[in-house]
């Protein structure tokens, strides 16, 4: 089963994608994840990646689409995958398209996060991050268990630059600018899905759990 997540930065894609690979046991694929690693090991497409993430900008294809159709080559992907920010341009959608078509393989659904941006704006502002590890967790929603700490390696979370309101306002605008039209793209395909992400986020799980099948 191989599954993109679409919606705006904020829609709850990470979060979904993470449960989707939970239940149906494949390997959740992030580009963020994938990124941050770099960064942390301060490759040179880590610091390429860096700049444009810290200015609320799309890390351009030609740094992403290699990295990513390489990474759909590992053995914990022969049951499927879950793919997570990628891709996020037209460009991107049709290298996958091609790259999956020479192994005689397609996506088989795209779920779409539907959210407004008034909400994503609220949601982002009250998103933290660990330091150290990437953890994210959020204020209200998925709260540490000590305020302003990691649950997991004890390192300080903080409001990152792009949760903040006036860089998620550009990735926003950049969103609906690059990667809206991968909606329209999937939906020729017949692959897209579209799923409320206003409501409680296990509810937003069941549904997208009924698209997919038990």
């Amino acid at each position: 089963m191989k599954i993109i997540m679409l919606g705006a930065p904020g829609a709850g894609k990470g979060t979904q994608a993470k449960m989707i690979a939970e239940k149906y046991s494949i390997p959740h694929i992030s580009t963020g994840d994938i990124f941050r690693a770099n960064i942390k090991e301060g490759t040179d497409l880590g610091k390429k990646a860096k700049e444009y993430m810290d200015k609320g900008l799309l890390v351009p294809d030609e740094l992403v689409v290699d990295l990513v159709v390489d990474r759909l080559t590992w053995d914990d992907t022969k049951n499927g995958y879950v793919l997570d920010g990628f891709p996020r341009t037209i460009p991107q959608a049709e290298a996958l398209t091609k790259a999956l078509a020479a192994r005689g393989e397609k996506v088989d659904f795209a779920i779409n996060i539907d959210i407004p941006d008034e909400n994503i704006i609220e949601r982002m502002g009250g998103r933290r991050a660990c330091v150290t590890c990437g953890a994210t967790y959020h204020i209200v929603n998925i709260p540490p268990k000590k305020e302003g700490v990691c649950d997991k390696c004890g390192s300080e979370l903080i409001l990152r630059d792009d949760d903040k309101p006036e860089t998620v306002r550009k990735r926003l605008d950049v969103y609906h600018e690059q990667t809206q039209p991968l909606i329209d793209y999937y939906t020729k395909e017949g692959v897209l899905k579209d799923v409320d992400g206003t409501v409680d986020m296990m509810d937003v799980f069941g549904a997208i759990v009924q698209i997919l099948g038990e």
